[in-house]
C-alpha cells in the first residue's frame, strides 16, 4: 500500500459473491463495493425500504445489517476506509454518509468510471493499481480534510471501554468529545464503541469457527461485552441473526 494511503485504507481486496445474498454487517469502517460489471443490489434487512441498485456502492457507518446481491458477473473490488479516509480520499466526511448507502459516482464523481475500467483489467495487480491510483488522485484533491484532532478522538475511543475514559485521556468533557465525534462520523461515541466491540467479536467468532473452538462466553468476555447474553442481544440487533446463524450462512459452522 502506498505510504500516503496507509492511514486511510484498511483493506483493498478482490471479492467474488456467490449466487446467494451476502450479509453486510456493521463495522467501524466506510465500505466501498466496486463491481466489475453488473450493478450491486443492496437492501437493508430491518428497514422498510425497497432494494437499491448501485453501479458502485459507498456504505457509511451503520448499526444494522444489509444484504448484497450481484447478478451476472459477481466479481469486484472490496475497499474499506477508516472513517477519516472518507474525507481525505473521497472528499465527503463520514458524517454525511452515516446510516446510508450512496452511489460512488455521486460521492466521488471522479471515480464514476471505475467499474468499467476494472472490467477492462486482466489481472488483480492491474485492478489494485487502478484503484490505488484513483485513491491517490483523491488524496491529492482532498487531503486538507484530514483532521488530526478527529484521529486522536477515535484512537481514545478505540483504546477504552467507556466514553468517560476516552474523554479523560483527551483531557476534555464528554460533551466536547460527543460533539467532535458526531461532527466527524455522524454517530455518537457510544455508538462508535458499539461498532468496535461488534467488529472485534466478529473477527473472534470467525477465528474460533476455523479452529473449531467456539465459546460464545469467551468471545463475549474478550470482546468487551458484559456477558454472553449481552453479546447475543447485540449481535442479533446489529446483524439481524444469532451468531450461530451467521456462522452457518457464512459457511463457517462445523
Amino acid at each position: 500500500m502506498t505510504h500516503a494511503l496507509a492511514p486511510f485504507v484498511v483493506a483493498l481486496s478482490p471479492y467474488e459473491l456467490g449466487p446467494s445474498a451476502h450479509r453486510g454487517l456493521p463495522s467501524s469502517t466506510i465500505t466501498v463495493t466496486i463491481p466489475e460489471s453488473d450493478a450491486v443490489e443492496i437492501a437493508w434487512l430491518e428497514r422498510p425500504q425497497p432494494p437499491q441498485r448501485f453501479s458502485a456502492a459507498v456504505a457509511g457507518l451503520h448499526l444494522d445489517a444489509a444484504e448484497l446481491r450481484q447478478q451476472g458477473g459477481t466479481r469486484g473490488v472490496w475497499l474499506t476506509l477508516s472513517p477519516l479516509g472518507a474525507g481525505a480520499l473521497l472528499g465527503v466526511p463520514a458524517s454525511e454518509l452515516s446510516g446510508q448507502i450512496a452511489d460512488l459516482a455521486d460521492v466521488s464523481p471522479a471515480m464514476a468510471h471505475l467499474p468499467e475500467q476494472l472490467a477492462a483489467c486482466r489481472s488483480w495487480p492491474q485492478r489494485r493499481t487502478l484503484v490505488e491510483n484513483a485513491l491517490l488522485t483523491g488524496w491529492a484533491r482532498h487531503q486538507r480534510h484530514a483532521d488530526g484532532r478527529d484521529l486522536a478522538a477515535l484512537k481514545a475511543l478505540s483504546s477504552t471501554a467507556r466514553v468517560e475514559e476516552a474523554a479523560g485521556l483527551l483531557g476534555c468533557s464528554r460533551r466536547h468529545l460527543s460533539s467532535t465525534v458526531r461532527a466527524a462520523l455522524g454517530v455518537t461515541p457510544k455508538e462508535y464503541q458499539r461498532l468496535l466491540r461488534f467488529e472485534t467479536a466478529r473477527g473472534a467468532l470467525a477465528t474460533a469457527a476455523r479452529t473449531e473452538t467456539i465459546s460464545l462466553a469467551t468471545i463475549a468476555a474478550q470482546s468487551g461485552f458484559a456477558d454472553q447474553a449481552h453479546f447475543t442481544r447485540e449481535w442479533r440487533a446489529m446483524a439481524g441473526c444469532t451468531p450461530t446463524e451467521w456462522l452457518r450462512t457464512e459457511g463457517l459452522a462445523a
